[in-house]
């Protein structure tokens, strides 16, 4: 059909609140940050189904193409409340009740979750961390999750599935989709050469993976985009090859999906995964989009880049690859060319002599962006580093490696912590940080210096007790003066 003006834009929320008048869905802050407008996205998966809880506010309503959108409005079975629902009301999860069906999505999508470990307190605060409340303690809406979650669901949407399964594959055929005309269209192509061909035809097309970061320029910033091309039906590019001695991550392979490949080659990686945003943005967001939309404080590049990654990019039918780190050129650009886009990005695992540590650093422990994000590989010799790989966000306009310290850490003693002095010192002339709204630049390069030191000290701790213990006391008073 032909689209209306201003309806390639439409949000998610807005097609629900003004169209479907769904208004018990509500917008916070329209960023993605509250969640206070949390809907869950069924998806018809490998023979199975996905709940997919999902920012509503800056997710396009295009992007729910293929999907049973299901909302607060949905839950209640005539005048029986969903478990969910009723567990809020006698556990007492609602005062002002604005968060409240936000918090109760993100419990119905925890609700139908395939769990491989049993549901605890801890396991329920990492779910509902992309959901804020502002006029209640969290501890009753932790009981109402595990009063109801966990279990095996027996709802009406588990019994109604293959209903459900049915009528989905009737709607979402592997046809491309193309709204509009060719000078204002959402697409959604449905394979790899079928988004070469439209992206060759339209250069300035806008690409969009999750739209956790694409949402904003509409919400915030107010941008007019006539062309959109959505990837998310793109088949393969969400595919993930975890082989013996790397795993390749398909541009739109998701974060949640990535996690227990990445936790696999180091649990920092895992660690720095589960504080990446909330569980509706990770759901959403894309391996590729945070790698392709060139931000210097983005998560992933800084951790990728230490750990070697290649990244793939495609323009028609042509592949080429280059270092991760050689994408990133200057705040805004980078080493793409017109059609172009990003197709894969190459992880290697960690080889026997390499030891990975990675650490955010940020204001608020949950779903919050990083003032630095640092990352540190080490290639070992015996008890000395034969090289190491060191990157940081937040330091410059783009991920960056800390040349300087590299290699003034080549051939450092792990367990001599005199060796690593002139590699902190060599921070100073890597990086010429900014001050901003999220950290001084003098906090920045202490910081930097802080982690890397931090780095080391762990290292020297798992690789030896014999040897470590002057270097780590010498440096733990280092660090407290």
């Amino acid at each position: 059909m032909r689209l209306r003006d201003g309806a390639l834009t439409l949000t998610l929320l807005d097609y629900l609140r003004l169209t479907e008048r769904a208004t018990g869905t509500k917008e916070g802050c329209a960023e993605g940050d509250c969640g206070a407008c949390t809907v869950v996205l069924r998806r018809s998966v490998g023979g199975g189904f996905v709940y997919q809880p999902v920012n509503a506010c800056i997710l396009l309503a295009g992007q729910a193409d293929g999907a049973d959108v299901i909302t607060v409005e949905d839950l209640a079975d005539g005048a029986t409340l969903h478990p969910v629902q009723q567990a809020m009301v006698e556990q007492h999860g609602s005062q002002c009740g604005f968060c409240t069906p936000g918090f109760i999505m993100a419990l119905f999508a925890l609700y139908h979750a395939q769990r491989d470990a049993p549901l605890d307190r801890a396991a329920v605060n990492d779910w509902i961390a992309g959901n804020l409340c502002r006029c209640t303690g969290y501890r009753p809406i932790v009981d109402a999750a595990l009063a109801s979650c966990g279990g095996v669901a027996t709802d009406r949407f588990a019994t109604q599935e293959a209903e459900a399964a049915r009528a989905l594959a009737a709607i979402d055929g592997e046809d491309d989709v193309f709204a509009g005309s060719d000078e204002r269209f959402f697409a959604a192509p449905a394979s790899i050469p079928a988004l070469a061909a439209l992206y060759a035809k339209h250069p300035d097309a806008v690409l969009v993976g999750g739209a956790t970061d694409v949402g904003l320029w509409i919400t915030k910033q107010f941008h007019e985009l006539a062309k959109i091309i959505w990837l998310g039906r793109v088949r393969g590019l969400d595919a993930i090859d975890d082989v013996a001695d790397a795993i390749t991550f398909g541009a739109t392979a998701s974060h949640e999906a990535a996690i227990p490949h990445l936790a696999a080659i180091d649990p920092d990686l895992g660690e720095l995964m589960r504080r990446f945003a909330g569980k509706q943005i990770r759901s959403v967001g894309t391996i590729g989009g945070n790698i392709a939309n060139g931000s210097p404080i983005g998560d992933t590049p800084p951790a990728l880049i230490a750990l070697g990654a290649t990244l793939a990019l495609q323009k028609g039918d042509v592949v080429r690859r280059i270092p991760l780190e050689d994408f990133f050129l200057a705040y805004g650009k980078q080493d793409r060319t017109a059609s172009e886009f990003v197709r894969a990005v190459q992880v290697p695992k960690l080889k026997v002599d390499e030891r990975f540590r990675c650490y955010k650093i940020s204001k608020r422990f949950d779903q919050d962006i990083s003032a630095v994000m640092g990352a540190f590989k080490v290639t070992l010799a015996g008890a000395r580093i034969a090289a190491a790989r060191i990157a940081f966000g937040g330091m410059a306009a783009t991920p960056k490696r800390a040349l300087a310290a590299e290699a003034a850490l080549a051939g450092a003693d792990l367990g001599d912590a005199g060796s690593w002095q002139a590699a902190l010192a060599a921070l100073a002339d890597d990086f010429s940080p900014i001050t901003d709204q999220r950290a001084s630049a003098d906090y920045r390069r202490d910081v930097v210096r802080a982690l890397l030191r931090k780095a080391l000290m762990e290292t020297a701790g798992a690789a030896t007790h014999r040897t470590r213990v002057v270097g780590i006391r010498e440096t733990a008073d280092a660090a407290a003066s």
